[in-house]
């Protein structure tokens, strides 16, 4: 699949070049944006055209250096994705792109694409594919980092989204707050990051990653910036309910302890309550009453049961989570770049 014609002819009127230094002077930041892909064929063109065109006025404006480029990072899409960014290479110097080897998720695509540009530029945007966050509030961002902020995250203020994921979304942020993580609320992947918070987070080298909780555990100098959500123009959104669940656990389990603290605390109130049950066999039995019949135990056999097998299963994804981290298998691997 390749691109639409009149896409096309916009986007040859640049010609190839490389990454420099002094475009527009010592003072101008280079900066990239990262953009994750997955089989997003129908409008990684559009969404390329877009930022490039917002990106020209921000040269135009002396905000940021002539060097900058979109960085598109291909998570193992098995459509044309690839091939669309590399004709988008070919015809216009902006566009840069990083294949890798395999689908590794949204959080190690982001990550593979901060470390590729790490040593490039002097700050970073990630935004998704569609362009649901508005790529005009970048120009927000950038007042900010020249202010001295190193982490800019993008907020959402309004969310036309059916009504399912905005309460899945309220469920997420307020389950992972009660859990002891801490995250900035309504933050998805859509920041700025300087270079210095870049080299902290190359020194991360956890294998379940947790960009969200990452970034606010560095602890530079933050802000945020409220942004309306648009609707996707095409395809469909790859962050589904199950994504969000597995999302929303990985980020529980990378940090906080607090589910492992809750079961020792209904492992307490079941001895408790065990104590209590026997004080009260006790009793029926000196006061020569029938004690209770076989409800009586059946059903605590059940319910201790279920609890039991419910909590191993917790400590069981903790302890894979560990075998992960210390097998320290590659968080992806680049299979071709394009720069």
């Amino acid at each position: 699949m390749g691109i639409t014609t009149d896409i096309a002819e916009q986007l040859t009127t640049k010609p190839q070049s490389g990454v420099a230094s002094g475009g527009n002077g010592p003072d101008l930041p280079v900066l990239a944006v990262v953009v994750p892909c997955l089989n997003e064929e129908l409008l990684v063109a559009q969404t390329a055209q877009r930022l490039i065109d917002f990106m020209q006025t921000l040269v135009d404006a002396t905000r940021i250096d002539d060097n900058s480029f979109v960085y598109f990072v291909d998570d193992g899409s098995s459509d044309s994705t690839w091939k669309i960014i590399e004709d988008l290479n070919r015809r216009n110097r902006r566009v840069k792109g990083l294949k890798l080897a395999r689908n590794v998720g949204t959080q190690n695509a982001l990550l593979a694409g901060l470390l590729g540009v790490k040593d490039r530029v002097d700050c970073v945007v990630t935004i998704d594919a569609d362009l649901q966050q508005d790529e005009q509030v970048i120009e927000t961002f950038l007042e900010k980092y020249r202010q001295g902020v190193h982490i800019v995250y993008g907020v959402r203020r309004r969310n036309d989204a059916a009504w399912l994921k905005r309460f899945t979304s309220w469920f997420f942020y307020n389950m992972l707050e009660l859990m002891g993580a801490r995250i900035i609320k309504h933050h998805s992947e859509y920041r700025l990051v300087s270079r210095k918070a870049l080299e902290a987070i190359a020194q991360y080298p956890e294998y379940n990653l947790f960009l969200r909780g990452i970034f606010v555990d560095i602890g530079y100098r933050s802000e945020s910036v409220a942004f309306d959500v648009r609707r996707r123009s095409a395809g469909r959104s790859k962050h589904g309910l199950r994504k969000l669940a597995s999302l929303a656990f990985d980020g529980i389990t990378s940090f906080s302890v607090v589910p492992l603290r809750i079961v020792t605390g209904f492992g307490l109130l079941i001895f408790l309550f065990s104590g209590i049950m026997t004080l009260f066999y006790l009793y029926e039995k000196f006061m020569g009453r029938t004690p209770p019949g076989w409800a009586g135990t059946v059903i605590p056999i059940y319910f201790l049961g279920g609890v039991q097998i419910m909590f191993l299963g917790l400590v069981g994804e903790y302890i894979g989570k560990i075998y992960k981290e210390v097998k320290a298998r590659p968080r992806f691997i680049k299979d071709e770049e394009l720069f």
